[in-house]
């Protein structure tokens, strides 16, 4: 594990295995000059599980380009090699926009990968536009990342609006609910772009009642803040604080037994059944990536080889935050090939113009805005102990369950 501010290993000099079968061969000529990406991570702190798992999709990434030879540049399809310098940001906004301008002005990377967590991410934006560089978004998915940066951001992830968004509708398909309750952590930009989406979603769904709690995270007494949130009745309960806020307030499961939908936004991670076991059955989380939704990309691998990748190399199983980093390299790579260039304005350029799918799903830029508008969130529910992702209607699976949550 990285120490604050320590520089990690050259991938370059990890063991080499079998080029991936889906990785595009180069001309087999290789310039010296490295590819530089720079990113800080959250390798220690409160973020540290998230964060450890958006760097190891990033190291796989890395790993996979180094083993396909290096990144492609245009059509004479020449490669450069790639080499990452990270630094841990311990889960601080201030040490990661620091992370930021280090990697910027003393690494001088050619690409900046953005932290995990939007507060971090919206910290880095304006480093990111005074030096021209793209922010390569793949961990802060507050909306207003994308309205800070519209000119210099590309994300890879929905924004924070769309993660359940979709779940009011649901709710009254299957109870007839109409009072929702949204609890949500009044510090950052991410919890309160949540509240706004459920907001908007419960209106268009004909709901009675909407209502919010703001509280403070860490969360110290969930019970008193259920009681709260109980006086109205609510038949739809959604939960967006930290991740531990959210398990412990789902962990006071009995207050919750007459609420017919309970959400929260830590429900479509696995650590999540993780932590609470039964208590977090029939639960229903937005999830950015589900494993075997998406087995025919038009470019990088599929998700069935990227499982069995990450398994190989770290020896678990990768949530979606891993995918969304993974599949960041993969949308780089890719702006890199058609540009034929790291001149940041013709990779911005590769990305609005870029209408593809990944393991990750669709990807696809509003030309004006930067804003992610191809990838679609995935509504999932924890039923005896995996996670099924519901159909549009959530009546029934769209697909086999998870087995990601065993």
């Amino acid at each position: 594990m990285l120490r604050k501010g320590q520089l990690s290993e050259d991938p370059a000099k990890q063991e080499s295995e079998p080029t991936p079968l889906w990785a595009e061969k180069g001309t087999g000529v290789t310039s010296h000059e490295s590819v530089v990406a720079g990113v800080s991570v959250s390798l220690s702190g409160s973020l540290r599980r998230q964060g450890q798992e958006a760097y190891d999709g990033i190291r796989l990434w890395v790993e996979h380009v180094v083993r396909a030879g290096g990144l492609t540049f245009g059509r004479n399809r020449a490669n450069r090699p790639l080499r990452l310098v990270a630094l841990d940001d311990a889960s601080s906004v201030s040490r990661a926009r620091g992370n930021a301008a280090r990697l910027l002005t003393e690494e001088r990377v050619d690409l900046l990968l953005g932290p995990y967590g939007s507060g971090s991410t919206l910290a880095v934006v304006p480093l990111a536009a005074a030096h021209g560089k793209i922010l390569w978004n793949h961990g802060g998915a507050s909306d207003a990342v994308t309205e800070a940066g519209s000119t210099c951001v590309v994300s890879v992830l929905s924004p924070a609006s769309e993660y359940l968004r979709d779940l009011p509708r649901l709710a009254r398909h299957r109870t007839g609910a109409q009072r929702a309750m949204v609890l949500y952590a009044s510090r950052g930009t991410f919890a309160s772009s949540i509240w706004r989406g459920v907001e908007a979603g419960a209106r268009a769904a004909g709901f009675d009642i909407v209502r919010a709690i703001a509280f403070d995270s860490p969360l110290h007494d969930a019970k008193a803040l259920l009681r709260r949130a109980l006086t109205d009745s609510p038949n739809l309960l959604v939960v967006a604080g930290r991740f531990d806020d959210d398990v412990a307030i789902i962990w006071e499961r009995q207050m919750l037994k007459t609420i017919g939908t309970v959400a929260c936004v830590a429900a479509g991670a696995s650590a999540f059944h993780h932590e609470l076991h039964a208590h977090a059955e029939g639960v229903i989380g937005p999830s950015q990536w589900e494993p075997h939704l998406y087995e025919r990309p038009s470019i990088g691998p599929s998700s069935d080889w990227f499982c069995s990748e990450f398994r190989r190399v770290f020896q678990r199983n990768p949530g979606y935050v891993a995918a969304q980093s993974y599949t960041m390299g993969i949308i780089i790579g890719e702006c890199i090939r058609r540009a034929g260039s790291l001149e940041d304005r013709e990779l911005l350029a590769a990305a609005r113009r870029l209408d593809t799918t990944t393991l990750y799903g669709r990807f696809r830029l509003d030309p004006s805005t930067s804003r992610q508008v191809g990838h679609e969130i995935v509504l999932v529910e924890w039923r005896s102990g995996r996670k099924y992702p519901l159909a549009p209607t959530g009546v029934t699976p769209t697909s086999s369950p998870s087995d990601r949550g065993d």
